[in-house]
Protein backbone atom coordinates (compact mmCIF):
# COMPACT_ATOMS: atom_id res chain seq x y z
CA UNK A 1 0.00 0.00 0.00
CA UNK A 2 1.36 3.27 -0.70
CA UNK A 3 1.72 6.17 2.09
CA UNK A 4 -0.57 8.45 -0.01
CA UNK A 5 -3.17 5.59 0.18
CA UNK A 6 -2.96 6.03 3.73
CA UNK A 7 -3.55 9.38 3.92
CA UNK A 8 -6.50 9.44 1.96
CA UNK A 9 -8.08 6.23 3.74
CA UNK A 10 -7.40 7.88 7.44
CA UNK A 11 -8.64 11.62 6.15
CA UNK A 12 -5.27 12.21 7.58
CA UNK A 13 -3.09 15.59 7.67
CA UNK A 14 0.51 15.41 5.94
CA UNK A 15 2.75 17.34 8.43
CA UNK A 16 6.13 16.07 7.07
CA UNK A 17 7.68 13.88 4.23
CA UNK A 18 5.41 14.49 0.91
CA UNK A 19 8.33 13.59 -1.07
CA UNK A 20 7.83 9.98 0.05
CA UNK A 21 4.54 9.73 -0.31
CA UNK A 22 4.29 7.17 -3.15
CA UNK A 23 6.71 4.89 -1.03
CA UNK A 24 5.36 1.46 -0.48
CA UNK A 25 4.71 -0.10 2.92
CA UNK A 26 3.83 -3.31 3.53
CA UNK A 27 2.71 -3.44 7.62
CA UNK A 28 1.59 -1.33 10.37
CA UNK A 29 1.12 -1.10 14.37
CA UNK A 30 -0.55 0.11 16.96
CA UNK A 31 1.02 1.45 20.50
CA UNK A 32 0.99 4.31 22.69
CA UNK A 33 4.04 2.15 24.30
CA UNK A 34 7.32 2.63 23.01
CA UNK A 35 8.72 -0.57 24.97
CA UNK A 36 6.17 -2.77 23.26
CA UNK A 37 7.10 -1.16 19.88
CA UNK A 38 10.38 -1.88 20.48
CA UNK A 39 9.81 -5.30 21.71
CA UNK A 40 7.38 -7.01 19.45
CA UNK A 41 7.18 -5.17 16.40
CA UNK A 42 9.31 -6.44 13.53
CA UNK A 43 9.20 -4.93 9.98
CA UNK A 44 6.38 -2.76 10.56
CA UNK A 45 6.11 0.14 7.91
CA UNK A 46 3.70 2.40 9.66
CA UNK A 47 2.95 3.24 13.27
CA UNK A 48 -0.11 4.60 14.50
CA UNK A 49 0.25 6.16 18.29
CA UNK A 50 -1.64 8.95 20.24
CA UNK A 51 1.66 9.27 22.07
CA UNK A 52 3.27 12.60 21.16
CA UNK A 53 6.54 12.85 22.12
CA UNK A 54 10.23 13.31 20.51
CA UNK A 55 10.71 9.10 21.93
CA UNK A 56 7.94 7.92 19.48
CA UNK A 57 10.44 9.26 16.43
CA UNK A 58 13.24 7.62 17.88
CA UNK A 59 11.84 4.08 18.24
CA UNK A 60 10.24 4.54 14.91
CA UNK A 61 13.83 5.49 13.43
CA UNK A 62 15.37 2.54 15.06
CA UNK A 63 12.73 0.20 13.87
CA UNK A 64 12.89 1.30 10.36
CA UNK A 65 9.81 2.54 10.26
CA UNK A 66 8.45 4.97 7.38
CA UNK A 67 5.82 6.31 8.59
CA UNK A 68 4.08 7.53 11.77
CA UNK A 69 0.13 8.62 12.10
CA UNK A 70 -1.30 10.08 15.05
CA UNK A 71 -4.80 9.78 16.14
CA UNK A 72 -6.96 11.61 17.92
CA UNK A 73 -5.59 14.81 16.12
CA UNK A 74 -2.54 14.38 18.50
CA UNK A 75 0.29 17.58 17.27
CA UNK A 76 3.50 16.86 17.24
CA UNK A 77 5.98 19.37 18.15
CA UNK A 78 7.90 21.65 15.37
CA UNK A 79 10.99 19.86 17.10
CA UNK A 80 9.82 16.36 16.44
CA UNK A 81 8.57 17.51 12.89
CA UNK A 82 12.57 18.23 12.61
CA UNK A 83 13.23 15.43 13.98
CA UNK A 84 11.11 13.16 11.32
CA UNK A 85 12.28 15.26 8.68
CA UNK A 86 16.02 14.58 9.35
CA UNK A 87 14.75 10.70 9.60
CA UNK A 88 13.10 10.77 6.74
CA UNK A 89 10.45 9.96 8.29
CA UNK A 90 6.80 10.73 7.09
CA UNK A 91 4.17 11.93 9.61
CA UNK A 92 0.56 12.39 9.43
CA UNK A 93 -2.36 13.04 12.20
CA UNK A 94 -5.83 11.76 11.97
CA UNK A 95 -8.84 12.62 13.99
CA UNK A 96 -9.85 9.16 13.85
CA UNK A 97 -9.32 7.29 16.95
CA UNK A 98 -6.89 4.58 17.28
CA UNK A 99 -9.66 1.57 16.75
CA UNK A 100 -11.24 3.11 14.15
CA UNK A 101 -8.04 4.23 12.03
CA UNK A 102 -6.50 0.53 12.52
CA UNK A 103 -9.42 -0.93 11.65
CA UNK A 104 -9.93 1.63 8.05
CA UNK A 105 -5.95 -0.32 7.18
CA UNK A 106 -6.74 -3.55 8.26
CA UNK A 107 -9.89 -3.51 5.81
CA UNK A 108 -7.58 -1.74 3.05
CA UNK A 109 -5.36 -4.98 3.12
CA UNK A 110 -2.80 -3.42 5.60
CA UNK A 111 -1.47 -6.52 8.03
CA UNK A 112 0.74 -6.70 10.94
CA UNK A 113 3.83 -8.10 9.41
CA UNK A 114 3.13 -11.72 11.47
CA UNK A 115 0.02 -11.90 9.22
CA UNK A 116 1.90 -12.06 5.99
CA UNK A 117 1.56 -8.62 5.11
CA UNK A 118 4.81 -9.03 2.53
CA UNK A 119 1.74 -10.92 -0.08
CA UNK A 120 -0.28 -7.60 0.00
Amino acid sequence: MKINQIKELLDAELLCGDEYLENDVYSACCSDMMSDVLAYVKDQGVLLTGLVNAQVIRTASMMDMVCIVFVRSKVPSDEMIELAHECGIVLMKTSRRAYEACGELYSAGLRSSSEGSRNV
